[in-house]
């Protein structure tokens, strides 16, 4: 159930754009097990002055091709499994659309089941009398 939010240069065609989407969608899947179907997405095209970032951070270049992604999703994963994601994510962007995986910056948020509506104003993966 993670909800994904991709922020990315207004320049961006459309087809890296999907590009990145099914790179993190893929990435999902393969290292927390999310459903398929389970893909709640949204992609904010942002003018290049409203990007933001140092030339440099830990020692990592970054270039005027940066991607951010803020993944809210259930708690519970391991270290492992979170390092996998980002892994997955960056590699399968970097090799579908020449951004490079050093301008690939992720941040993962995790909440509990309780933190959910997928509508009708419940919280479906809730079990009890407000179902």
């Amino acid at each position: 159930m993670p909800f994904v939010q991709i922020y990315v240069d207004r320049g961006l065609d459309a087809g890296a754009r999907k590009a990145i989407s099914l790179s993190i969608h893929e990435s999902l899947i393969a290292s927390f097990q999310v459903p398929v179907d389970d893909y709640f997405q949204v992609i904010h095209e942002i003018g290049p002055s409203d990007l933001l970032y140092p030339s440099s951070y830990l020692e990592i270049p970054h270039s005027g091709r940066i991607v951010y992604i803020h993944i809210t999703a259930k708690g519970g994963r391991t270290v492992e499994m979170k390092q996998s994601l980002y892994r997955g994510i960056a590699d399968k962007i970097a090799a579908r659309t020449g951004i490079p995986a050093d301008d690939v910056v992720i941040v993962l948020v995790e909440n509990g089941v309780e933190d959910w509506s997928f509508g009708r104003g419940l919280a479906q993966m809730v079990k009890g009398p407000t179902e």
